[in-house]
């Protein structure tokens, strides 16, 4: 399935939405971005991780979204053009679906900046059929998974602690009790 928009000038972009390591960490070439939100959904760390923030004896959490009807996820969209479509697709489907179990799906975008326009961003969501998936936990029992993980990129905390500064300095307005929740608890772990 081709995933492409036609803008006025004829040619192929598509926005992609992160709310995850992609707020910080893209590694693909883009060619602007925008903070923003898509309704709908709650970001929780219910998903398992055993390449990149944990193993296969110890799985790391990491992000995924829920449809929540009453909630909103902030994050990150990256338009991708040209020549960057296909190498950035391709990317991300190793990265997080072959490696992280997420699968595709297209949702509304709506940036922070007033007087745009929403636009179609495509989202990874990672859903409770996946092998590795965690599912829902306290923010203590998240947390001190958290604090034991490493994975090929790095300790499971790092995820969570560049998350949380993510939201503090894109989204200072925004309370997200799940993630902050579980920062406490995991700083309270290792200091």
């Amino acid at each position: 399935m081709k995933l492409l928009a036609i803008t006025t000038s004829e040619k192929p972009n598509l926005w992609i939405f992160g709310y995850g390591s992609l707020v910080w960490k893209p590694d693909f070439k883009y060619k602007r971005s925008k903070v923003g939100y898509i309704d709908g959904y709650s970001r929780r760390f219910w998903h398992g991780d055993n390449f990149h923030r944990g193993d296969k004896d110890v799985p790391g959490r990491v992000v995924t979204l829920v449809e929540d009807q009453d909630a909103c996820t902030w994050g990150v969209a990256y338009e991708v053009t040209d020549s960057q479509l296909e190498e950035s697709l391709q990317y991300l489907n190793v990265r997080e679906a072959v490696l992280g179990g997420y699968v595709t799906k297209m949702v509304e975008f709506i940036p922070r900046e007033k007087y745009q326009g929403s636009l179609l961003a495509l989202v990874y969501i990672a859903t409770s059929d996946n092998p590795i998936y965690l599912g829902p936990a306290t923010s203590t029992e998240i947390a001190a998974q958290i604090t034991i993980c490493r994975g090929n990129t790095g300790h499971n905390i790092e995820y969570l602690l560049r998350l949380a500064e993510f939201m503090r300095l894109y989204c200072p307005e925004v309370e997200d009790d799940h993630l902050f929740s579980i920062e406490a608890a995991a700083l309270a772990l290792v200091i």
